[in-house]
């Protein structure tokens, strides 16, 4: 057996000591858990209590023993209601127009027009058109058709009798109603058939050339067409045809020396002279053989009359300047019947090369 010595067994008492006295300062247990946190408490003004009890919560749902209760959103908050300060709005100014406002007019049933009474025949003639006997006799070709039941078309045929009203005045010969004037129609300065109208101004007489207008004997083809010739010997500034913006040019203009010579082109009767035709400026217009018509506008002046009988190349008029081609020049037509209605012909087609 070992024997301790004195210094170490009062080593050995020291270091016991020691041990004693930490094992009485170490706790217990620990300082800090040792397990694993509980969850926190659920809030009691959301969920029920635990074990299931019931209990009333916002808008009165009631939870079931053992289950929670659904969840139900609060009630949406009140907009507070007060007293609002404020006065009426002030009342609307009258306002007096310098004008009455604008009514629209009231609706007035159409005045019934007064019966036209039928008056005097006229004789139709070959080459005549219902508006032609309608521009001649002021009277509307409505009326026309309505007094001798012509139909939609206002068709007429030659010699038929077309009955006028009353009130008609016949103006004088017009290109497409050449037929004598009916007894019994009012026409002006007393029973005289006025005479064709002044050229209009701008439009007066130019000096004729001193140079004669070759005579020519002209008779028809086979198919009997007229041999025209040229009325005037000159540049072709418009042609026959569509002109554009939905125009139409039908017939030729023919430019040439300003109060140059203007010739028939073939032998015939004159059936008008005059400037009512719209845009053709001073026009005279000739009949020929087998229902054939030429028409020379834009004349500067005429030297014919209604009813002349004409030689073909004679001269009945001269260039003017109202064509609007930016030069002198003539506007001439050719026509052919075809049942009532004169048609235009491309004059370069039948005019000699």
């Amino acid at each position: 057996m070992a024997v301790i010595s004195g210094g170490t067994r009062a080593v050995l008492i020291a270091a016991a000591s020691l041990s004693a006295a930490a094992c009485m300062s170490y706790p217990s247990e620990p300082r800090y858990s040792t397990h694993a946190a509980p969850a926190p408490a659920p809030d009691r003004g959301a969920y029920p209590p635990a074990g299931g009890q019931q209990s009333t919560y916002p808008g009165g749902a009631q939870t079931q023993p053992g289950r929670p209760a659904p969840y139900e959103s609060p009630p949406p908050a009140t907009a507070p209601i007060g007293q609002v300060d404020g006065g009426a709005l002030p009342p609307p100014v009258s306002v007096t127009p310098s004008q009455p406002a604008y009514q629209p007019p009231a609706y007035q049933p159409p005045a019934s027009s007064a019966p036209v009474r039928p008056g005097a025949a006229y004789v139709i003639q070959p080459g005549d058109t219902i508006s032609g006997v309608g521009r001649r006799f002021q009277t509307p070709v409505q009326t026309l058709i309505d007094l001798n039941g012509l139909g939609p078309r206002g068709a007429i045929t030659s010699g038929q009798r077309i009955i006028l009203p009353e009130a008609a005045v016949d103006t004088g010969r017009d290109p497409y109603a050449t037929g004598a004037s009916p007894v019994g129609v009012l026409v002006p300065d007393d029973g005289a058939v006025p005479p064709p109208p002044p050229p209009p101004s701008g439009n007066a007489a130019l000096p004729v050339q001193t140079r004669p207008t070759p005579v020519a004997q002209a008779g028809t083809d086979a198919t009997g067409q007229p041999n025209l010739l040229w009325p005037v010997r000159g540049d072709i500034v418009r042609r026959f045809g569509p002109v554009g913006m939905g125009e139409r040019n039908n017939g030729i203009n023919i430019g040439a020396s300003a109060g140059a010579a203007v010739g028939a082109s073939a032998p015939g009767r004159v059936a008008y002279v005059g400037s009512d035709l719209v845009g053709q400026g001073l026009t005279v217009l000739i009949v020929h053989a087998n229902g054939w018509r030429t028409v020379y506008g834009h004349l500067g002046s005429a030297t014919v009359k209604d009813g002349d009988d004409v030689r073909a190349g004679q001269q009945i008029g001269t260039v003017g300047l109202t064509a609007g081609d930016g030069r002198p020049s003539i506007h001439f037509e050719t026509r052919q019947m075809r049942g009532d209605d004169p048609v235009a012909v491309d004059p370069l087609t039948v005019l000699p090369r």
